[in-house]
């Protein structure tokens, strides 16, 4: 791949849900391989709506989509897409469905044409991977929030993806999962685009950190850490708090 051109590349994209509420604004971005973005605004600003727009689970209403150097604008062109990037949804019982975590952790790589006894061992080695050995019988939904969470990144990480979306991945979590959830991720060979409302958290797994405001990405405008470890926009800039 060419490291000089981007993997994921949205230019002027927009978006509207029924009703005219606008999402996403005349978004530019571009993640280029071993990149890792995090992506850090209020709730509403279009975050998540981004997010989908990527994978084609929703349709720009304007703008382009390039990924993997090509061009996308139909579901079917997405076909690809739902090969190669992995997407951990806010909510872990949105990935949840089998009866068993073995079983949703295995249902990717059967989904892509692994057989039976692949798409175990493929689980399996996922799972013992996250330090998960041991759940392989245990029923998804009778986890703990944490333990769902590094399950749902099983059900992903199993399909061997290029890239990874990560939507508010440490929501709900104890400081000590949330601290090994950082060692997980540090230690993935993939780009990612990570949403967070965790500064902290995005300084220590990204290489820079986006704003989202009103639907617009503040791509020239790279949040700023500052010393009193809270961030926003303009924290290049003197300014009071209140």
């Amino acid at each position: 791949m060419d490291n000089h051109r981007p993997i994921i590349n949205l230019k002027g994209v927009s978006f509207a849900y029924p009703g005219g509420k606008t999402a996403l604004d005349g978004v530019d971005l571009a993640c280029y391989e071993g990149e890792r973005i995090g992506l850090l605004g209020p709730n509403g600003s279009g975050k998540t709506t981004l997010f989908h727009i990527i994978m084609g689970l929703l349709q720009p209403t304007a703008g382009t989509i390039e990924v993997f150097g090509k061009s996308l604008s139909t579901p079917r062109d997405f076909a690809d897409v739902y090969r190669r990037i992995g997407i951990l949804f806010q909510d872990a019982d949105d990935q949840l469905f089998c009866p068993t975590v073995l079983e949703d952790v295995a249902f990717g790589p059967l989904n892509l044409g692994a057989g039976r006894d692949e798409a175990v061992r493929i689980a399996r080695r996922t799972l013992a991977h996250l330090g998960l050995e041991g759940f392989e019988d245990r029923i998804p939904h009778h986890l703990s929030g944490g333990e769902k969470r590094f399950v749902a990144l099983a059900t992903v990480l199993s399909m061997s993806p290029n890239v990874l979306l990560l939507d508010e991945p440490t929501t709900g979590l104890d400081r000590q999962t949330r601290n090994r959830l950082i060692d997980v991720l540090k230690g993935l060979d993939l780009s990612y685009l990570l949403i967070s409302h965790d500064m902290a958290f995005l300084s220590e797994i990204t290489d820079k950190v986006y704003a989202m405001e009103k639907g617009k990405l503040l791509v020239e405008e790279r949040v700023r850490l500052h010393q009193h470890v809270h961030a926003h926009a303009h924290g290049a800039h003197p300014h009071e708090h209140r």
